[in-house]
């Protein structure tokens, strides 16, 4: 829940241009189609875990990122949102989502490089629900599907808002306490190693890329 206490604390920590880029994004549909358009963070310099004021500054992000932001934009206007963490298998990466509802029901806001692991209309009757939309999708290169559990939805209204809105510092400590929540299978063990693996068709689709990775450019340039 976000009390008015919160977002009118929230709100005094942004500057005049933060408060007009929040006021325009008030409904999660306009969160994700804001974040769209943020180029992907590839941490060339680095890992990163950007608060939503030096997201705004770097102009990249990545899922973590564009998920903290998109929590902040939505408490912006009142509008209560959790974090869920998608586990995958340690070959893999994992993968940060925002969820919320609408009319009982339950939708996501994701960003993404890939046209798959995206938002999710408010469909769902339940946070797991929502979260098993995502298994089919979630695999490695080689087909091999790698989702495994996921944490409870996660508000980040427990901490106070300049702890994760506005500090230079990565969140760091943040992306911890979300690792370190309870996270629940997706089940049983034995039914995921049955999973049949993506077929050629299926990764090709999947592999696609919205940004390009500067890196890859670069080495395309130096070579012969």
């Amino acid at each position: 829940m976000v009390t008015p206490t919160y977002r009118k604390r929230l709100t005094a920590l942004l500057t005049p241009a933060e408060r007009r880029v929040f006021a325009r994004l008030d409904a999660p549909h306009k969160v994700q189609a804001f974040i769209d358009a943020v180029p992907a963070n590839f941490g060339i310099a680095g890992d990163t875990a950007m608060s939503p004021r030096t997201m705004l500054k770097a102009k990249v992000a990545h899922c973590s990122e564009g998920a903290v932001f998109a929590v902040a934009a939505l408490a912006f206007h009142g509008q209560p949102s959790w974090l869920i963490d998608l586990r995958a298998l340690p070959s893999d990466s994992d993968h940060i989502i925002t969820v919320f509802r609408e009319r009982g029901l339950w939708g996501a806001i994701s960003k993404t490089n890939h046209p798959v692991l995206r938002w999710r209309d408010p469909v769902y009757r339940s946070p797991r629900e929502l979260v098993m939309s995502y298994v089919h999708e979630y695999c490695l290169p080689g087909g091999k599907k790698s989702l495994l559990e996921y944490s409870r939805p996660f508000a980040l209204t427990r901490y106070a808002p300049e702890r994760w809105l506005t500090p230079e510092d990565d969140l760091d400590w943040l992306m911890v306490a979300l690792d370190e929540a309870v996270h629940l299978p997706i089940a049983p063990k034995a039914a995921l190693k049955r999973q049949r693996r993506s077929t050629a068709f299926e990764r090709a689709a999947h592999n696609r890329t919205e940004w390009p990775d500067p890196r890859k450019a670069k080495s395309r340039k130096r070579a012969p």
